[in-house]
């Protein structure tokens, strides 16, 4: 009994981290519905969802960040919260990519404009800078005791590796990821989402310990402002420019190197 009393305060902020998640995701899809009915013009739609996309991941993934540094309850429990919120992402956040780097994807492959491009992109910033000064005015209040608002003004710098193995396990993860959102389209909708939320998973086990596994360079700047700040050319290419290259090589693998080897090899068959 005493060892449940011990643990009681743990579970308390636990549930309450939760509970914050839980209430911005609905909070957020009260607001993509009065969107939906709102407002009529494209441009506008589009760029206010894209904006509370990126506010609902990156509002998360500070939190989920704040448990994962607390002593699980079980090894797994990061894990498990990971995948969690990747599945209610996955479904509360479609048509959207909250990914600078899945907005230059479509760039690229002609799926979108150059202009509506520019315009998420600028939605996708805005969302990840108001994020962080919201999850600071929050930490303010002391809801648990892990909340402090001196956290948001610190850096943390979850790069434990060198530059170039950095700069490598983001691109690889962005690769990853980007190959399978790409390839999984036809796949159905609720197995595509587990899919992707069991890859998500995967890479934050295999990366997380090294560089945070985070490819994502609106996320990267909600999470680690201040060490753009404090050390922005490492940040840039590990956080930026990393991913941003998986997205490169993704694109000249599928796009033009992977066809150009099939038309290859099929002339040399007829020969």
């Amino acid at each position: 009994m005493t060892a449940l009393r011990g643990l009681w305060p743990e579970m308390q902020d636990t549930c309450i981290s939760l509970g914050l998640m839980l209430s911005i995701v609905l909070f957020m899809g009260l607001a993509r519905v009065v969107t939906r009915q709102q407002l009529n013009r494209p441009t506008v739609h589009a760029f206010v969802l894209e904006f509370l996309a990126t506010f609902q991941l990156c509002f998360c993934t500070h939190e989920l960040q704040l448990l994962s540094e607390q002593e699980p309850l079980h090894p797994t429990w990061p894990l498990t919260l990971t995948y969690f919120f990747s599945l209610v992402h996955g479904l509360t956040l479609v048509g959207t990519s909250s990914n600078p780097c899945g907005v230059m994807m479509q760039m690229m492959l002609g799926g979108m404009s150059a202009e509506t491009g520019a315009m998420r992109l600028l939605a996708q910033l805005i969302g990840a800078l108001c994020s962080r000064y919201c999850m600071g005015a929050l930490w303010s209040l002391g809801l648990t005791k892990y909340h402090v608002s001196e956290r948001s003004f610190a850096c943390r710098n979850p790069i434990q590796v060198d530059l170039p193995k950095a700069v490598i396990i983001e691109a690889v993860s962005s690769f990853i990821f980007h190959s399978a959102l790409l390839h999984f389209q036809e796949v159905r909708t609720k197995l595509r989402i587990h899919l992707l939320s069991a890859l998500i998973t995967f890479l934050v086990y295999a990366g997380g310990s090294l560089t945070g596994a985070v490819f994502n360079p609106a996320l990267a700047l909600s999470l680690h402002f201040q060490c753009f700040d404090e050390a922005f050319l490492q940040f840039f290419m590990v956080y930026w420019l990393a991913p941003s290259l998986g997205i490169l090589l993704m694109i000249l693998m599928f796009s033009f190197f992977l066809p150009w080897l099939y038309n290859n090899h099929t002339i040399n068959k007829k020969e």
